[in-house]
């Protein structure tokens, strides 16, 4: 196992540009499957998760061809559909909680499935049901095989119909959108995802010759038509890496510029650090953090403790709070962390209690944090990253941190973000492999 070593306390400086999205990635990357015809992608990250996806593609029959580092070409003309049943597709399917995202387009093409129950972060519950619901709206029909630990679905003529969706997934809405465009006749999802993401996908496939209407409110209609032909499509940049690097600036009082951020995309993420005392500064397309002594958060109008918590886009996003939770510990001023939308993701603040950050865990969904003003500044320590975003926060935490620290199961960062050794190292960060 990987570990990354840390000498922390030293202010970086330099330009960093985001990686492509990794949660647009795995939606894009599975719509492939709906075309015979070629499909250019760029800014494609290079990632354990999405790389596991484009092997997978390979392993179903997929061409795929390397364009450039960040470019691949995609034609699905000769799926293997009996590799569906596959004790490789299992084991690579499971391992990978992204491969849900085949089932909507197999299903939509070939009529039928396969998906082994999928894995991925161990951040609590993180159910399935939005997107089985949705498809059996559809017409498919679902049989579960607890000996084989498969999930078998037939699909042979998905019909349009309105959906209510019980949660605005992004993953469920992106799946039932890829589900309904070969569908017979109109779909109407209501409570719909409209996240940046996907509305990229969306855009996508009406280029590829869908009609969907709606894009970025929480109503899509989908009027079916019979096949999808190719298209180009570039991802946007990872909102969570620009979030996390808004954060890093700010814990190690550094001068930083990302570049290329696609800031009208960002929501409302630069406002919530912007009240964390944070200074932004928007140049162009790229965002200028200035070295700060010092960032005090904001309060409420009637002078109360700022809350910070997560929703469904426009809300801010939920992968970005335990960076937000990180840079808080050394800010002036306290603020409540609300973790709405997943456990157990608040479940490494006790590696920042030992670090010296002044935090209240409430519940498995809440945390106070105090700051220090950085009169006191954090202590580095041994820690393992329990999954992606803490792992990053972990990170941040250390180079900001006195002394050396070490964080093990380093792979779970390296499922989100693309060399970022190597990338923090060209800001002047002191780290290395072990």
């Amino acid at each position: 196992m990987n570990a990354f070593e840390i000498r922390g306390g030293k202010p970086l400086k330099g330009e960093i540009t985001p990686q492509g999205a990794k949660n647009e990635a795995l939606q894009i990357l599975s719509a492939v499957l709906l075309t015979e015809e070629k499909i250019t992608i760029s800014n494609i990250p290079d990632i354990k998760d999405v790389n596991k996806l484009i092997e997978l593609l390979g392993d179903l029959g997929v061409e795929v061809n390397r364009l450039s580092k960040d470019t691949y070409e995609f034609k699905a003309a000769n799926i293997n559909l009996e590799f569906f049943q596959s004790q490789t597709f299992k084991a690579k399917g499971g391992s990978l909680r992204g491969s849900i995202m085949i089932v909507g387009p197999l299903l939509a093409r070939f009529g039928k499935a396969a998906i082994p129950k999928p894995g991925g972060d161990k951040i609590g519950r993180r159910r399935l049901d939005t997107h089985f619901l949705g498809f059996e709206k559809l017409g498919a029909k679902f049989n579960y095989n607890a000996e084989t630990g498969f999930f078998n679905v037939d699909a042979t003529q998905l019909k349009g119909t309105f959906i209510l969706l019980d949660e605005a997934s992004v993953t469920g809405t992106a799946n039932i959108v890829m589900a309904a465009v070969l569908a017979k006749g109109t779909t109407t999802i209501y409570n719909a995802a409209c996240e940046p993401y996907l509305q990229q996908l969306c855009k996508m496939l009406n280029r590829m010759g869908a009609k969907i209407s709606g894009i970025g409110s929480n109503l899509l209609t989908i009027e079916g038509v019979d096949s999808l032909g190719g298209t180009e499509h570039r991802l946007l940049p990872d909102m969570i890496e620009i979030g996390s690097f808004i954060g890093l600036a700010a814990m190690t009082e550094s001068e930083i510029t990302i570049k290329d951020v696609c800031y009208n995309e960002l929501g409302m993420i630069p406002d919530v650090f912007k009240r964390l005392g944070i200074k932004l500064e928007l140049r162009g397309d790229d965002i200028y953090i200035p070295a700060q002594k010092s960032y005090e958060i904001d309060t409420f109008i009637d002078g109360s403790i700022l809350t910070v918590a997560d929703a469904p886009w426009p809300g801010f996003t939920p992968d970005l709070l335990s960076i937000v939770l990180v840079v808080a510990t050394q800010a002036k001023g306290s603020v409540l962390i609300h973790q709405k939308m997943f456990e157990s993701r608040l479940f490494f603040v006790d590696k920042l209690i030992d670090m010296g950050a002044q935090i209240i865990l409430c519940d498995p969904h809440r945390a106070t944090i105090i700051g220090l003003d950085k009169k006191y500044q954090l202590k580095g320590i041994e820690m393992t990253s329990p999954d992606i975003r803490a792992g990053v926060s972990l990170l941040i935490a250390a180079l900001s941190a006195s002394g050396r620290s070490i964080i093990h199961n380093i792979e779970q960062i390296e499922r989100g973000y693309q060399d970022i050794d190597t990338r923090l190292k060209a800001l002047g960060a002191d780290i290395r492999r072990l």
